[in-house]
């Protein structure tokens, strides 16, 4: 069976600008995104539904996009961090945290590719906000 792509990419098999990492989740930045600095945290377990998460990281996953929304926010200079979670498209558990400034800007439709060398720059700036 051919893994997920989120699979891969945690597994390293794949592109990954990470800008979080722990022993639990992988958070990097989406190649199309919705908006630059778009982010998508997964759980390096594959679980295909966010509700079938233990509840251990299902209250992880919601504390780690509240520190990662700040200094997303600022790294973008956005007004807002959306979170979106639907996952339909990769059936593996995640979040999207992606920059808003206005209404309606969480459109999925919305999202495009972006120059791989602008998200590892992208990326860099995220981490190092962090204190990574």
């Amino acid at each position: 069976m051919k893994k997920c792509i989120f699979c891969q990419i945690v597994a390293g098999e794949s592109f990954k600008y990470p800008v979080y990492e722990d022993q639990d989740f992988l958070a990097f930045m989406d190649i199309r995104p919705i908006n630059p600095g778009h982010v998508v945290i997964v759980p390096k377990e594959h679980l295909g539904y966010l509700f079938d998460l233990p509840q251990r990281l299902y209250d992880k996953v919601f504390i780690l996009a509240k520190d990662l929304a700040g200094p997303l926010r600022k790294v973008t200079g956005s007004q807002r961090i959306g979170l979106a979670v639907e996952g339909f498209g990769v059936d593996h558990a995640h979040v999207h945290l992606i920059p808003v400034n206005h209404a309606g800007e969480l459109d999925p439709h919305r999202a495009k590719p972006m120059n791989l060398n602008k998200l590892k720059i992208l990326a860099e700036k995220i981490r190092k906000e962090i204190g990574l």
